[in-house]
């Protein structure tokens, strides 16, 4: 008898999931059957934006993007991104965007090689990594942060809950390492067959590995080096 289709298991806010479920399904069809169930969502703060000044924007997520056009009608100044997904939010926004196509670090690095003249303005989360404003420092180039947005926990779903305490295998992509945290806690003790994808390193060390799981990282830190990780999540079948 035929094993079922592994479940891939959606951790991320609504729309994030949604998304990438899209994406799966175009990719994967029925090789996966898809569960959405957020551990966070987002909520939108409404802090004063300091603009004076501020001579571009450093967007490290889409939401970044969001919270700030909720805030503020300017779409004069240029925007550096950390990667293609958030460059293309902010596009679509109506800001001219540079991606750095990587992490943080990467994303120092561009507006340093770009020469980008500051203050430069960060919208970001209650809950981010790394230091941009310290990497752009030391370029000479000053930030001012702005928490834009906070991800807030969600219980976890009965529906989750019932399939990593199933028999069928699971596969979770996991973005960050706070969303590490989270599934640690909200699952302590799966007994499905259990592969976790991990964003990048950062993300696989917070999310370590139990006996008996399958852990795998992406090449990149963008959502096709995440569905290629899958696809081999996919492949390799259950840990032995």
């Amino acid at each position: 008898m035929q094993a079922p289709a592994p479940i891939l298991l959606l951790t991320r806010p609504e729309a994030q999931s949604g998304r990438f479920a899209a994406a799966a399904t175009a990719r994967f069809g029925a090789a996966v059957r898809i569960l959405v169930a957020p551990l966070m969502e987002i909520v939108f703060t409404a802090p004063v934006l300091p603009l004076d000044g501020v001579r571009a924007l450093a967007f490290t997520s889409e939401n970044g993007v969001a919270g700030f056009c909720r805030l503020s009608p300017r779409r004069d100044l240029p925007a550096y991104c950390v990667g293609a997904r958030t460059a293309e939010a902010a596009r679509s926004a109506g800001f001219r965007a540079r991606s750095a196509a990587g992490d943080g670090a990467a994303l120092a690095r561009l507006i340093a090689a770009e020469g980008a003249a500051g203050p430069l303005l960060h919208p970001h989360g209650a809950h981010r990594q790394g230091d941009l404003a310290a990497a752009l420092a030391g370029a000479g180039i000053a930030l001012r942060a702005v928490e834009v947005y906070r991800q807030e926990p969600r219980s976890p779903s009965p529906a989750a809950a019932a399939v990593l305490n199933g028999q069928t295998r699971v596969i979770a992509p996991i973005f960050s390492p706070r969303s590490a945290r989270l599934f640690r806690a909200a699952f302590a003790a799966p007994r499905a067959p259990l592969a976790l994808v991990a964003l990048s390193p950062a993300v696989a060390e917070a999310l370590g590995q139990r006996p008996g799981e399958r852990l795998l990282t992406a090449a990149r830190p963008e959502a096709e080096a995440m569905l290629d990780a899958v696809a081999a999540a996919i492949d390799a079948g259950p840990a032995a």
